[in-house]
């Protein structure tokens, strides 16, 4: 009885604890489980890198070079066999991913992620666009990161994915101290501004190629001959006699264009803008053909390169909207493609000509929804169903096609929360009376010639043609001028320029108030002496008087300082003129851009403002005139400006500055001698 009741016991004691631990292992179980779920949780906003990194493992499992199907016309699928053939160059394993260029993935990230899926050790390298974006080792030792860099400063940008990871390749096989020295002389030459020359010309950079050999292709031979033919004629004239046949300069004009012709080919060698390979007809359609296949096992296809933007919560809720939409009135199938859209791609990254596309493939009408997980863009397409097209691919609040500030700063654009907004804007859509479809739109650029030159003899090569004749004609004519002037140079008897020229080059063009004193007072004095005794009342009396009467007869006021400046250049005016009539000249006009200038040769329109266009016609001296037709603008600097009345006024062109007798210079000395007499009431 005792050894059943303590049996009993025993057994109830047991029972008891094992309940105890059951409960607390049921309890590390929930911890865990949470643990587990708060792990794999995807925060809102975020993007979950699981599914590409194990989608791109499973490729790499397959072969070591993945090349995307997304860069058919930067890098086509065709071009693995050869990025391959250089990965075995390095001589340790090496895997190797040519994916687009998002801006939601970090490349060292993903390459981990990639390296802890395959679980194996060797040189990850990823190619993003056009270059090496990220290179890491795992178990391997090569100088990664040294080639990474020698690839990215020693390379133009536009050399290409090949030739980057060429130069790669090519330096990892240096080993790790020549790498390092490599790639520290490579910073430095671009630290120091050595950027690497491009490699590759556009089509505007052909345009001018072309330009330029039609200009040489007429200009020079034309040039040739028409030199030729002014030598003749030079020669002829001194009486020389011929000393060249006929033919020579024809035919050395002929040789010239032949030579250019010839020649231009060479030197300007390239035919294509880009390092990119012509994509083949099964390379532009990978893409189209992987979603198509995708959308036929699920209308949402979420593209596996890229980041994953839906959550598995988001993704049933997109699935339940898509189902009820299908079976609502005037609803239909819905097709969600998160795909992101390039330049590079098949469709130029036109989104509306990728769903047609997918469409053409798939073979059933509906909504496609096309959502890039990179930049967050939704575009909408309607093939078939009765909705209205226009507002469905026009007609949408930005905030769903675009996003706001919220989805602009959310890694995954907030696609989630926009298209179960779309969804519900798809139910509330009117319908129409029949089937609608957008607009077909206009095909993608041609893939197979899109980087292709234009031929040097053609675009800007025609008016080339032309231009170079003229510059011919226009620089033939500067040579006949040129000699022409150098000609009557030489036979020019006296080698001391004349009076006027001399004073153009010599008079100031702000002269102070002692300088116009000294002047005055000098040619005054000047005249007053050549004309002595003179009993004769002709131009030179004139002049004399009137410069007498400037000054109230006295001769030493020039010199004092309280003597208004216009005053004393207009006695200077006077008195040379006066001294010209004395010598047998004749001096009509002086010239009105600066009197001290000396004796005008004609009259020209003149700028007298560095602002605006004003211009005025006033008689010129010789450099003023050459000044005027040859470089307008100079001529507001060499108006005579007199010195201020007071200090801080500032100087002023003398026609503008004095309303006395100097105003009638630009009409002529006689002009001025009047004046100078109506001011003073002598008649």
């Amino acid at each position: 009885m005792r050894a059943v009741t303590t049996n009993s016991t025993w057994t109830a004691g047991t029972w008891a604890r094992d309940m105890g631990r059951a409960r607390v292992l049921g309890l590390l179980l929930a911890l865990c489980s949470l643990a587990a779920l708060f792990a794999t949780a995807t925060p809102a906003g975020a993007v979950d890198t699981t599914t590409q990194s194990s989608y791109l493992a499973d490729r790499l499992r397959e072969n070591p070079v993945y090349v995307s199907d997304q860069l058919p016309r930067e890098v086509p699928l065709s071009t693995a066999p050869d990025f391959a053939r250089l990965a075995k160059k390095t001589g340790v394993p090496t895997y190797l991913l040519v994916l687009p260029m998002l801006s939601s993935s970090d490349g060292r990230q993903l390459l981990g992620a990639v390296h802890d899926r395959l679980g194996r050790d060797g040189l990850y390298v990823l190619i993003e666009g056009t270059d090496v974006a990220q290179a890491t080792a795992w178990g391997v030792r090569v100088p990664a990161e040294a080639a990474a860099t020698v690839a990215l400063y020693e390379l133009p940008y536009d050399a290409g994915p090949l030739r980057s990871f060429e130069c790669f390749v090519e330096v990892i096989a240096q080993g790790g101290p020549k790498a390092a020295a490599r790639a520290e002389a490579a910073r430095e030459r671009f630290r120091d501004g050595g950027e690497p020359a491009e490699m590759y010309i556009g089509p505007s950079d052909r345009n001018n190629q072309s330009f330029l050999t039609g200009s040489l292709l007429t200009g020079v031979p034309l040039l040739i001959v028409l030199t030729a033919g002014y030598v003749r004629r030079r020669r002829r004239r001194s009486g020389a006699r011929r000393r060249v046949p006929r033919w020579v300069v024809p035919g050395a004009a002929v040789l010239t264009a032949a030579a250019i012709a010839l020649t231009a080919p060479v030197v300007f060698d390239q035919t294509t803008s880009s390092a990119a390979r012509p994509p083949t007809p099964a390379d532009l359609s990978a893409r189209v053909e992987r979603v198509a296949a995708g959308l036929k096992q699920d209308p949402v296809y979420a593209d596996p390169e890229s980041p994953r933007v839906l959550d598995t919560r988001q993704r049933e809720r997109l699935h339940e909207r898509i189902s009820d939409f299908r079976r609502s009135d005037g609803g239909g199938p819905v097709f969600v493609l998160l795909v992101p859209q390039t330049p590079e791609s098949e469709a130029a990254g036109d989104a509306e000509l990728f769903a047609a596309a997918v469409h053409a493939k798939v073979g059933r009408d509906g909504v496609y929804v096309v959502a890039d997980p990179d930049d967050g863009t939704i575009d909408v397409v309607n093939h078939g169903l009765r909705l209205d097209s226009g507002r469905l691919s026009f007609g949408l609040p930005d905030s769903l096609t675009f996003g706001d500030s919220k989805a602009d700063e959310a890694d995954d654009h907030l696609l989630g929360e926009r298209l179960d907004a779309l969804m519900t804007h798809l139910d509330k859509a009117p319908r129409t009376d029949r089937p609608q479809s957008v607009y077909t739109p206009p095909a993608a650029p041609s893939a197979a010639h899109e980087n292709d030159l234009p031929p040097l003899f053609a675009t800007d090569f025609w008016p080339g043609l032309f231009v170079g004749a003229f510059a011919a004609l226009l620089l033939s004519g500067v040579v006949a001028g040129l000699t022409w002037g150098v000609g009557s140079l030489l036979r020019w008897r006296s080698p001391a320029p004349e009076p006027t020229d001399r004073l153009s080059r010599t008079a100031p063009t702000e002269p102070s108030a002692s300088y116009l004193r000294r002047t005055a007072h000098a040619e005054l004095t000047a005249l007053t002496r050549e004309f002595g005794s003179r009993d004769e009342h002709g131009p030179a009396w004139d002049h004399l008087d009137a410069a007498m009467l400037l000054l109230d007869g006295d001769l030493d006021r020039a010199r004092q300082s309280g003597t208004d400046p216009a005053t004393l250049v207009a006695v200077i005016v006077l008195a040379r003129a006066g001294r010209a009539a004395l010598s047998g000249g004749t001096t009509d006009r002086c010239c009105g851009v600066n009197p001290l200038h000396g004796p005008a040769v004609g009259r020209h329109h003149v700028r007298v403002s560095a602002e605006g266009a004003a211009r005025r016609l006033l008689p010129v001296c010789e450099a003023c005139r050459t000044t005027a037709i040859a470089h307008p603008s100079g001529i507001p600097d060499r108006l005579l400006k007199l010195p201020a009345p007071s200090p801080g006024d500032g100087s002023l062109p003398y026609y503008d500055a004095t309303d006395g007798p100097l105003t009638a210079v630009p009409h002529g000395i006689a002009r001025l001698v009047d004046k100078v007499r109506e001011t003073a009431g002598v008649h």
